[in-house]
């Protein structure tokens, strides 16, 4: 499989942080949501379309983060999400956050392909296709 890769920018806000100015942890589960989900969205997948008309959607069934160093108030950040696996029901990310080369954050994400039930189902052929294309990077702000 072609690696499937996206990088999204985005900057660190008073909202993201502690009264330290530094990012909170959960945060970066938050910016690893939004790198998924623009990784889909460049892939050409509108998941509102999928769960209305196929009813499937993506949620996360495992997640494990290391927190290498603090991220902090204004800070631009780049959150790279890998592809790295497709199976027939899941797929595997690979993910980090970034402060120019330095890695803040990397976590390993599972995601399962379910129903509105919650009951897992098999990734469609033509999503698979669509998740599964040649490298695309986007760099969105």
């Amino acid at each position: 499989m072609a690696e499937a890769r996206h990088v999204l920018g985005l900057r660190v806000y008073w909202e993201d942080t502690d009264a330290a100015g530094i990012v909170y942890y959960a945060n970066y589960l938050r910016y690893f949501e939004r790198g998924r989900s623009e990784l889909v969205r460049a892939r050409g997948i509108d998941q509102q379309r999928l769960l209305r008309q196929d009813g499937l959607m993506f949620a996360v069934r495992r997640v494990a983060v290391d927190y290498l160093a603090p991220a902090r108030l204004d800070d631009e950040l780049q959150v790279e999400t890998c592809l790295t696996h497709l199976g027939a029901a899941t797929l595997d990310l690979a993910q980090s956050v970034r402060r120019q080369a330095r890695t803040l954050a990397q976590g390993q994400v599972r995601l399962a392909c379910i129903d509105r039930a919650g009951r897992s189902r098999r990734i469609p052929v033509g999503l698979r296709a669509c998740l599964s294309a040649t490298d695309m990077t986007a760099k969105d702000r």
